[in-house]
C-alpha cells in the first residue's frame, strides 16, 4: 500500500458475530494498534443482537481506550433511538476519546417474516471529518442501495468504511468505480476488502475465526477523466517532474491517476491550481448543465 502523500493507517478486525465483548474489543485494540496506525474498526453487530446505551459502559471503555492510544475506533451494534426505535448503529470515536457522532444504518436489513421492522431506519447519511480525510459509513445491507453511496459522493467522502455480516464483493466494487473513493471491509465472514479509487481491487484478505488485517492508503491519489485535463495534466507533470507522477491511465474508461511521489506534496491542491478537474467534480457539473438545457432532472 502506497504510503507518500497523504497516508491513512488502519485495522480492520473481522471475526464472527457476538463474539465480542468489550474486554476483548480493548484487548484486540491494544494488541492491533501499531505505532502510527489512525483508526480501527469492527464488522457489523461483533457484540451479537444485545442493545447497548449511548452513554453505556460499553462505549465509555471503547472511548477511554481511542482515548489512551490517540486513534480514532468506529464500532457498530443496537442502539436505543427516540421513543421505542431501535437502530443498528456505527459509533464513531476521535482520538481524544470523544463521540463524534452516529450514522443509524440507512437501509436495515427486513424480512418478510418480521411482523415489525427489527430496527428503525436512519435518516440521513453521515460523512466525518477527521484528521487524514473526511469518511463515510455504510452497514451491510446498505450495499444493495445506490443511493446512499451517491449521498456519501456528494457530501465530499474520500473513504467508505463497510462494517458488514456479508462480504458484499463486486457489489461494493460497483460503488468504488461510480463514486470514486476507497471502500474498506470489515465483516463476520470474517474478510476484509479494500476497492480503490479506480475500482480495482487492492486487497483482499479472509482468516477463518479472526481476521485482522492492517492497510496503508494514500488519500491524496486524485482521479481525472481525459477531457479537458490532458495539456494542463502535462504542464503539471512537466513542472512537477519528480514530485508528481501519472500512475495510471484507463484508456477505455478515458481516466488518469496522479499521486505524489514525494511527502508533503499535496496533489489535489496542486492539480486544482492547474485547473485539473476532478472526476466526481466533471460529473456532478455536467450532470446540472445538462439537466439545466433538458428543463427537469432524471428520475
Amino acid at each position: 500500500m502506497e504510503k507518500i502523500g497523504r497516508p491513512v493507517s488502519l485495522v480492520s478486525i473481522g471475526l464472527t458475530s457476538g463474539e465480542l465483548n468489550p474486554a476483548k474489543i480493548l484487548s484486540l485494540v491494544e494488541q492491533q494498534c501499531y505505532e502510527g496506525t489512525d483508526l480501527v474498526f469492527f464488522p457489523e453487530l461483533a457484540l451479537g443482537y444485545s442493545i447497548i446505551e449511548t452513554n453505556g459502559i460499553e462505549i465509555s471503555q471503547i472511548q477511554e481506550i481511542a482515548g489512551m492510544k490517540g486513534i480514532y475506533i468506529v464500532f457498530t451494534a443496537f442502539r436505543h433511538g427516540e421513543g421505542a426505535d431501535v437502530h443498528n448503529a456505527s459509533w464513531v470515536i476521535d482520538r481524544s476519546g470523544n463521540l463524534m457522532g452516529i450514522y443509524d444504518k440507512a437501509f436495515p436489513f427486513i424480512t418478510d417474516e418480521h411482523g415489525d421492522p427489527p430496527c428503525a431506519p436512519g435518516k440521513d447519511m453521515r460523512v466525518f471529518d477527521m484528521d487524514f480525510g473526511r469518511i463515510g459509513i455504510t452497514n451491510c445491507f446498505d450495499a444493495n442501495f445506490p443511493d446512499a453511496y451517491k449521498r456519501l459522493s456528494d457530501l465530499g467522502a474520500e473513504l467508505v468504511l463497510f462494517p458488514s455480516g456479508y462480504s458484499a464483493g463486486t457489489v461494493l466494487q460497483a460503488h468504488a468505480i461510480n463514486h470514486n473513493y476507497y471502500i474498506i471491509s470489515g465483516t463476520t465472514v470474517p474478510d476484509c476488502v479494500v476497492y480503490d479509487i479506480t475500482g480495482q481491487e487492492i486487497y483482499y484478505q479472509k482468516t477463518p475465526g479472526l481476521n485482522i488485517s492492517h492497510i496503508t492508503l494514500d488519500l491524496d491519489r486524485r482521479i481525472f477523466h481525459y477531457d479537458l485535463n490532458i495539456k494542463k495534466r502535462d504542464k503539471l507533470l512537466q513542472d512537477y517532474a519528480g514530485a508528481i507522477e501519472l500512475v495510471i491511465c484507463l484508456e477505455r474508461e478515458s481516466w488518469f491517476v496522479l499521486r505524489a511521489k514525494k511527502p508533503g506534496i499535496n496533489v489535489k491542491k496542486i492539480a486544482a491550481e492547474y485547473g485539473l478537474e476532478e472526476l466526481t467534480d466533471y460529473k456532478k457539473r455536467k450532470t446540472d448543465e445538462i439537466n439545466t438545457l433538458r428543463g427537469f432532472k432524471l428520475n
